[in-house]
């Protein structure tokens, strides 16, 4: 027996829901090809229906389906023994048809030649090709791109899961209760899919026990937050744009301060570092006075006003975001303050000399350290000979 998310999947394109401008690029594209971009790529979260678009496009245009995983196509003989006579077939019944590929994203950075034999695939395809992936933006599918449209399907909204799932419930005759029914819409997080399958579990325990709902755990990496920030259209939700990392605000002003300079130019180059510079006038002020309230202050320069000072419009292309310099000088220098510190520890329990005079005199003890039979009494390991001889 199937599951509701299974029974209650579109099968129509216009059962789609707060898809519009996915819908109709997938349509232009179906139209247009093999023109221009020879592959589309859905890109999205989970549960917002990449691979649901694409089957009712089939079913609403009566086209075949062939649909690969990228798990499928780990290298480039797999991808020609399991794609390429799927490309080289014709289809049944005359139809047209689709070549699905789906979860693409999920192809590992061990796998050799998959992404490489799927564009050269791509190039000589008479059919078109749609893939899916959660995150297109990953290093490895840079390849990939160049070669596709991206299509960004985005989150359902809480209003949008409810009414799904209120129509679910008429069709299987079961009465609502509009508090589980809220509370299964913003936990969800914009996860139609999780949303529908929590409502089905609920109706399976009924009233007499309690329904807990557990929120879906998305957190989003740096990456995804910056390219939201720099080239999306400034907005009011970009406020919460930092509660979906792990990363504390203080290492998130340091990749942003990295990358403006790669999007931005100009003047809003000058508002961008403005609104950064009174981010950090705040930051000061939460550490010096403990005033945790000017926190919100901070994070609206660093999410909305950064992203303001381009407009409120969105820029188009890709930018190559890099994590800040800054980060990786320290750790090296913390790293290196670290080594010297053992040694120095090692050096004062045989020499009885204080730590401090020695790391004043490292650079005279640093030749006496140098000795093979002197870093044999310390037992000093490899790394910390490496160091000797390197600094």
């Amino acid at each position: 027996m199937k599951n509701w998310s299974e029974t209650y999947r579109p099968k129509k394109v216009s059962e789609v829901i707060e898809q519009e401008l996915a819908v109709e690029k997938i349509e232009t594209y179906l139209k247009k090809f093999p023109d221009k971009k020879k592959s589309l790529i859905l890109n999205g979260p989970a549960g917002v229906g990449k691979t649901t678009l694409v089957y009712a496009f089939t079913l609403d245009l009566n086209l075949e389906i062939f649909e690969l995983n990228a798990s499928d196509l780990r290298n480039k003989a797999s991808m020609n023994e399991k794609l390429k006579p799927v490309l080289e077939q014709k289809s049944l019944f005359e139809m047209g048809k689709i070549i699905l590929v789906d979860e693409i994203d999920g192809i590992s950075g061990t796998d050799r030649g998959g992404i490489s034999e799927l564009i050269s695939l791509i190039d000589e395809s008479k059919y078109p090709i749609i893939c899916t992936a959660n995150d297109v933006w990953s290093q490895k599918l840079s390849p990939l791109r160049k070669k596709c449209e991206i299509v960004e399907l985005k989150e359902i909204s809480p209003a949008g899961i409810k009414r799904v799932l209120n129509e679910i419930l008429k069709k299987e005759k079961i009465k609502a209760n509009p508090e589980l029914l809220n509370k299964i819409s913003i936990k969800s997080n914009g996860d139609l899919r999780s949303a529908i399958n929590d409502l089905e579990a609920a109706s399976k325990l009924g009233d007499s026990e309690p329904v807990e709902v557990d929120e879906r755990n998305k957190k989003t990496d740096i990456f995804k937050i910056l390219r939201h920030i720099f080239q999306d259209k400034a907005s009011v939700e970009m406020l919460a744009a930092f509660d979906k990392t792990d990363m504390p605000l203080d290492e998130i002003i340091l990749w942003i301060e990295e990358n403006i300079p790669k999007v931005y130019s100009g003047t809003e180059l000058v508002k961008a570092y403005e609104r950064l510079g009174k981010a950090d006038i705040f930051k000061g002020r939460i550490y010096k006075q403990q005033y945790w309230r000017f926190l919100v202050y901070e994070n609206a320069f660093l999410s909305y006003g950064i992203s303001e000072a381009k407009g409120e419009r969105e820029k188009k292309g890709f930018y190559k975001y890099g994590k800040p310099e800054r980060i990786l000088k320290i750790w090296l220098n913390n790293q290196k303050h670290a080594k010297k510190k053992t040694i120095a520890e090692k050096y004062s329990r045989v020499t009885h000399v204080g730590q401090k005079r020695i790391l004043k005199e490292w650079h005279e003890i640093k030749n006496i350290l140098k000795n093979p039979t002197v870093q044999k009494q310390l037992k000093l390991d490899s790394d910390e000979i490496n160091y000797i001889m390197k600094y």
